[in-house]
């Protein structure tokens, strides 16, 4: 199965593995799962590292590459067709990492690893 994690789901699973559920933590463990990682994940964790909102990732997103490589993740570009689907979304929701996760997922037709309740008004199939 094929999987995109949440912002806060790739940095637990990094820095506080001990905070996902069970069931994420199995997603994640399963070597037969192909965990995809955004690259709006790594905008939104330099965004927030940058305005001193995610204290203690600084390492984390110095190193944000090597880290998703080292776990085994896979990154997921943004195209400009995800892009477009993420801006027509039509969900009250305004997070535009949010917007983008979703559209990607829309268009992978994958699951999104994440507790975020918000994220099921862009009719994603969501994973926790």
């Amino acid at each position: 199965m094929k999987v995109l994690l949440d912002t806060h789901a790739l940095l637990w699973a990094v820095l506080s593995p001990s905070t996902l559920s069970r069931k994420a933590s199995a997603v994640i463990a399963d070597e037969s799962n192909i965990i995809l990682v955004s690259a709006a994940s790594a905008w939104e964790i330099a965004t927030k590292v940058r305005l001193g909102k995610l204290p203690g990732a600084e390492t984390f997103e110095r190193e944000f590459l090597a880290v998703v490589d080292d776990a085994g993740y896979t990154l997921l570009p943004i195209d400009a067709a995800s892009a477009l689907r993420a801006g027509r979304l039509t969900s009250d929701h305004r997070d535009p990492f949010d917007r983008i996760l979703a559209a990607q997922a829309l268009a992978q037709d994958i699951p999104i690893l994440s507790t975020d309740t918000k994220l099921d008004t862009f009719g994603i199939r969501r994973i926790w």
